[in-house]
């Protein structure tokens, strides 16, 4: 039923219209109830579901669902979107810009929080070239592939309220990034994390003083995040004892080095890189699992642990079994460009050329009204000169 291989699910409409079916909605319930049920400790609700494709419509159903019956729950909602290949002015391709920005307004309306999460560059009408990263060679086209990536960013991004030890529950993740109406947060990842073998992790540090050695993964067409709001880091697969230089010289001279934790470590080297954000930081020492079924994608610098060699070794190498990851969840001035671009994307648009896509149950007002929630969420992550420029415009619109 995906990509509309069969013509089911195309619009968000008919993604909406699905769980308005009696008997479909029974079926949920009846099952939502059983799981809840049997939970000791019920913190709130995980849902994935495709943003570019009818099945956003499915997913703005469910957390409107969600939202109704367990409020105070937290509803942590990612909108999965494929990398795109060019697709010129075709149906398909305007289907799923309208298709994203619906699901955008709508779920983020009815979730704690809302974070795209892709490998493709844009989720505009443009498409621009995937995500890569130095130490994965991997094909974008294969779901295989980008799947496997995708899950090892949201198995760390997630860490903080999944596990025993956890401190924190989803609603605090997501009352740390929510704040001021910014609903939507962009994820970011170092996937793996580029740390040397043999250094620590203030070595390692001291080399992205200026850029963090991450990429953002929620389509947006900048790549460079000089700043945020808040944000909550999660640096995984790093022993306890990795605060200890493996060059003493540097601790004179280095305020990380000065550290006396991995945890301390990684909050100066956030407050230094991004001063004045509100920042949480965890670090855990069990590594991301890579064994088979995992594809074997990586470059031959890892090692079986996943850490950087500084030649590539003159033997074959070993199967990368774990790797450290670094994973973010930001609210940042970047989701400005992102919500911005695709509100303009869509005001260009004639949508008395699509008249099957609003046949399928949107009316045209209420997507023009989507359009403008979207404009103002958008608004909610603007910087002092972006904003003079948004009222500017708003007075010639």
């Amino acid at each position: 039923m995906h990509d509309g291989e069969c013509d089911c699910l195309e619009a968000f409409g008919q993604g909406e219209s699905l769980l308005q079916d009696p008997g479909c909605i029974e079926e949920l319930e009846d099952r939502l109830h059983f799981y809840v049920e049997e939970c000791d400790y019920l913190q709130g609700f995980q849902v994935l579901c495709d943003l570019h494709n009818g099945f956003s419509g499915v997913g703005a159903k469910v957390t409107e669902l969600l939202y109704d019956e367990y409020s105070g729950k937290g509803i942590l909602t990612w909108g999965l979107t494929p990398v795109m290949s060019n697709m010129g002015g075709s149906q398909k391709n305007f289907y799923r810009l309208m298709n994203t920005a619906l699901g955008i307004v709508h779920l983020s309306s009815h979730s704690s929080f809302f974070c795209p999460l892709s490998l493709s560059g844009s989720l505009g009408i443009k498409p621009q070239p995937p995500i890569t990263f130095p130490y994965i060679n991997y094909d974008a086209s294969l779901n295989y592939h980008s799947s496997a990536i995708l899950a090892a960013v949201l198995d760390t991004l997630t860490a903080p309220y999944r596990l025993c030890s956890s401190q924190g529950s989803m609603m605090h993740l997501a009352e740390t990034l929510n704040f001021s109406g910014r609903k939507v947060v962009a994820a970011c990842a170092s996937v793996p994390f580029p740390a040397l073998r043999g250094y620590s992790l203030p070595d390692t540090l001291c080399a992205y003083q200026q850029d963090m050695p991450w990429k953002l993964l929620s389509s947006c067409r900048e790549q460079k995040v000089s700043c945020c709001f808040a944000q909550s880091v999660v640096l995984r697969g790093i022993c306890k004892e990795s605060h200890i230089s493996s060059c003493p010289e540097k601790q004179a001279t280095s305020p990380l080095h000065a550290c006396e934790s991995t945890e301390q470590i990684l909050q100066h080297y956030l407050h230094t890189v991004f001063p004045g954000a509100f920042s949480t930081s965890h670090v855990l020492e069990q590594p991301c699992n890579t064994l088979p079924p995992y594809p074997q994608f990586f470059s031959p610098l890892l090692t079986r642990q996943g850490f950087l060699l500084d030649k590539p070794p003159s033997y074959s190498s070993a199967a990368v079994e774990s790797i450290p990851v670094l994973a973010a969840l930001q609210s940042s001035p970047v989701l400005h460009t992102l919500l911005y671009s695709l509100y303009k994307d869509l005001q260009k648009l004639n949508m008395r050329r699509w008249p099957s896509f609003f046949s399928a149950g949107v009316e045209q007002d209420d997507f023009q009204e989507a359009l403008q929630e979207l404009r103002a969420l958008s608004q909610c992550y603007e910087m002092g000169s972006e904003a003079d420029e948004s009222e500017d415009e708003a007075d010639s619109d």
